[in-house]
């Protein structure tokens, strides 16, 4: 079999950076020790320490920044993990230096703000895995879980023939099968980096959505700004996630993307709140809707 992802060795060393939000107070102490109560070494970055910017920034942004070339860089770091995510990945982009991306080769982990890098990450040719972070998932109640799937996953790798599923049928599926690189991640961010080095080439690929807080008016505006922009002519298919602490929101989607005639996907376990399983972004996949299966 082939490695689509190497695995970590136990007690690799991770890079915990903070190129968004920055954490709660009290909740940074705690991550070192869930990074290794799973296995691996945390390397606390400058950034993560802040002093915060603006109230929403993790640091000021050539901190951040400095911080995720000095993690690229670094010979003993092995993966990225974001501390959290909320705002501040966008205003990277003008410095970012996407050679250094492509030397380095390291998975990104993270979700919603850090879908913006996702989408770098996938230019660039690196995969990345969405998943649950220390600051805002590891440290709730029951986000051990999520987080110890993600562990599995890293130390086994991703390998060639490699499978997930979703848990059970849901309402807004239709089609058979498609392949396709599986991008995507947070509608909302996704919307935001349209026009920038972090919109990802969607012709052809699997596109994965979720999203947190936004009611169907919100999900239908941003659909339709995709629509209009011919963002989702050239989709394969779509595997949706939770769009969770909103009305529901699948009338809207199922007016917007159906009519398309593209296989649909949803009621994946992953997006904001539990479960979210960690998925491999950037990678090519099978998605058959009738068995719920997404196939690597």
């Amino acid at each position: 079999m082939k490695a689509l992802i190497a695995p970590l060795p136990v007690g690799a060393q991770l890079a915990v950076v903070a190129p968004a939000g920055p954490p709660r107070e009290g909740v940074l102490a705690q991550v070192p020790g869930l990074v290794h109560q799973l296995g691996f070494r945390a390397k606390l970055y400058p950034g993560c320490h802040g002093p915060a910017h603006l109230g929403h920034l993790a640091a000021n942004d050539a901190q951040r920044l400095a911080d995720l070339h000095d993690a690229l860089d670094d010979p003993e770091v092995a993966a990225l993990l974001a501390l959290r995510g909320g705002y501040g990945c966008i205003r990277l982009l003008p410095g970012l230096d996407l050679e250094r991306v492509r030397r380095a080769g390291k998975p990104l982990i993270g979700y919603s703000d850090l879908t913006t890098l996702h989408g770098v990450w996938a230019r660039c040719g690196v995969p990345a895995w969405h998943a649950p972070m220390p600051a805002s998932d590891w440290a709730q109640p029951g986000g051990l879980a999520d987080a110890s799937r993600l562990a599995q996953w890293l130390k086994r790798g991703l390998w060639v023939g490699d499978e997930q599923q979703a848990p059970a049928p849901h309402a807004l599926s239709q089609g058979q099968q498609a392949d396709g690189i599986l991008l995507g991640g947070n509608l909302s961010v996704l919307v935001s980096n349209l026009g920038t080095v972090a919109q990802p080439e969607l012709r052809g690929a699997i596109l994965f959505l979720e999203d947190i807080s936004e009611d169907p008016y919100r999900v239908d505006r941003y659909l339709t700004q995709l629509l209009l922009a011919g963002v989702l002519d050239g989709v394969a298919g779509f595997l949706l996630g939770s769009f969770s602490e909103a009305d529901n929101a699948d009338a809207v989607m199922a007016e917007r993307l159906h009519p398309l005639g593209k296989p649909v996907l949803a009621g994946w376990p992953a997006g904001h709140g539990q479960p979210n399983h960690a998925l491999p972004l950037g990678l090519p996949v099978q998605m058959d809707v009738p068995s719920r299966t997404l196939r690597w």
